[in-house]
């Protein structure tokens, strides 16, 4: 499974990125609005950063606003994914982009019927938002799992790129139900890398080895 950060902030995806573990990015409107900078700069700036998927989000909610601002972005760099909305006026749009030769990551989407039109609808990336479906009592993860599915079922082109992600135990699940990404703060990733088991482990061979080291200098001694 592929791992993405999400985020727009260029010092997190560049310190994760050095450890090998991004594969791509996501940002949003949210996201970039916390950022310094033009959007079409920082977006430029994240895709020099990360040679993987990097989706930028559309904030036209017509078709044809939708499909001139999706062109637009597609050019900043190779690698950039157009966002859009899991709306009607968003499925037009990402039929025309996708013709058009361009990806697109239709997202917000909370419904297995609402991921099946998205990838009928030509998306290459289908964005399930797991987080907020906990929120109001559903389980987010049934989702995937249903998508994951009907992906299989049907060979479906579009991947199940998992959002709205909380917790590491979220990103496990994705990755055990068959999900293609996940994508998570920064956050997130960084407590994927932790255990206590592994700092007290750790802790342990460190005071073994002082040790060790002052028994061999006493005996030279």
């Amino acid at each position: 499974m592929k791992l993405f950060l999400d985020t727009a902030n260029l010092a997190q995806i560049k310190k994760l990125n050095q450890m090998g573990v991004v594969d791509g990015v996501t940002t949003n409107p949210t996201l970039i609005a916390k950022e310094p900078g033009e959007f079409e700069e920082i977006v430029r700036a994240i895709c020099r950063e990360v040679k993987g998927d990097v989706s930028a989000e559309v904030v036209a909610t017509d078709s044809d606003g939708m499909v001139a601002e999706g062109k637009r972005l597609s050019t900043i760099a190779p690698n950039v994914v157009v966002k859009v909305p899991m709306i009607p006026e968003g499925l037009r749009a990402t039929k025309s982009l996708s013709v058009a030769g361009i990806r697109v990551n239709v997202t917000l989407v909370f419904s297995a019927n609402q991921g099946l039109l998205a990838a009928k609808a030509g998306a290459s990336f289908v964005s399930p938002f797991i987080g907020r479906l906990d929120d109001i009592g559903q389980r987010g993860m049934e989702l995937v799992e249903d998508l994951v599915k009907i992906r299989d079922n049907y060979r479906l082109k579009a991947e199940v790129l998992v959002g709205s992600i909380r917790h590491p135990q979220h990103v496990l699940e994705a990755a055990k139900v068959g999900a293609d990404i996940a994508t998570m703060p920064p956050e997130v990733m960084e407590k994927m890398m932790h255990h206590p088991l592994t700092d007290a482990g750790l802790k342990r061979f460190l005071d073994d080895w002082e040790k060790a080291k002052k028994t061999r200098a006493s005996g030279a001694v």
